[in-house]
């Protein structure tokens, strides 16, 4: 089934289809960014996030990385059509694909079309307990550094191996899993573990997400925390690029 479904969209078959989803500044309620996210309609009718076929052990590492670089072409192709904007943009990506000789192939023509500049877009690096060791991705981090992208490290807390990752890629921005954020309000070590990342991030200049935010006491949770930034289904769902003209700011 997964392999039919990765035919269908690496043929164009089925459409990628780019959505976008908030990230809110939680002291000023505002919309100060925003992650872009690809779904696929399934053969039911569902539309599913394409994560989960990354995800997928049956696919092999090859096939998984010709369907990022297909979403990512995708995504890319959208933003050279979307109005400028002082928004950062958060693309999802698997280090294996950062690691394949294609992807650097294809990244500067990308960079050419787009109306924004590289640096207000974020790389979040997804997967931390990939199979790449630390200094394959630490060397992966100085060339998108030199094309200038910012670097995000993603569901951190989801791992120990992704704390080590964290400190050998020095990101820009650090995004803790929702298992950090899943009932926070009811466990304080969890939200102890929240703020002590924030003293970190606040620390070392670094940006700090929560996602996964759902109900108003995690939220709660998580502004007590002292969590700068977050995202979640509290702050609505993903919707369509195509109708998120010109990424309004508030």
């Amino acid at each position: 089934m997964s392999e039919s479904l990765l035919h269908s969209i690496l043929s164009r078959q089925r459409a990628a289809i780019p959505y976008v989803h908030s990230i809110v500044g939680l002291k000023s309620g505002f919309v100060e960014a925003k992650e872009i996210l690809t779904r696929f309609v399934d053969e039911a009718g569902t539309l599913r996030a394409v994560g989960e076929l990354l995800e997928d052990q049956s696919l092999s590492r090859e096939s998984k990385v010709m369907l990022d670089l297909h979403c990512l072409g995708t995504v890319f192709s959208n933003l050279a059509e979307t109005p400028i904007t002082d928004h950062l943009l958060f693309v999802n990506v698997s280090p294996d694909t950062l690691d394949h000789p294609e992807f650097w192939k294809r990244i500067q023509p990308w960079l050419w079309n787009l109306t924004i500049p590289p640096h207000r877009i974020v790389l979040e690096i997804t997967e931390a307990c990939s199979g790449l060791d630390m200094e394959q991705m630490s060397r992966i981090a100085r060339r998108l550094r030199d094309l200038e992208f910012r670097i995000a490290v993603d569901d951190l807390g989801s791992g120990v191996a992704s704390l080590a990752h964290m400190a050998r890629l020095a990101p820009d921005f650090i995004k803790v899993d929702r298992s950090l954020v899943s009932g926070v309000h009811r466990r304080p070590y969890q939200a102890a573990l929240l703020n002590a990342l924030a003293v970190f991030a606040e620390r070392m200049g670094v940006g700090y997400i929560a996602e996964g935010i759902e109900t108003l006491d995690e939220l709660q949770a998580v502004v007590d925390a002292d969590v700068p930034w977050g995202q979640g289904f509290i702050f609505g769902k993903p919707r369509p690029l195509s109708i998120a003209n010109a990424f309004p700011r508030h």
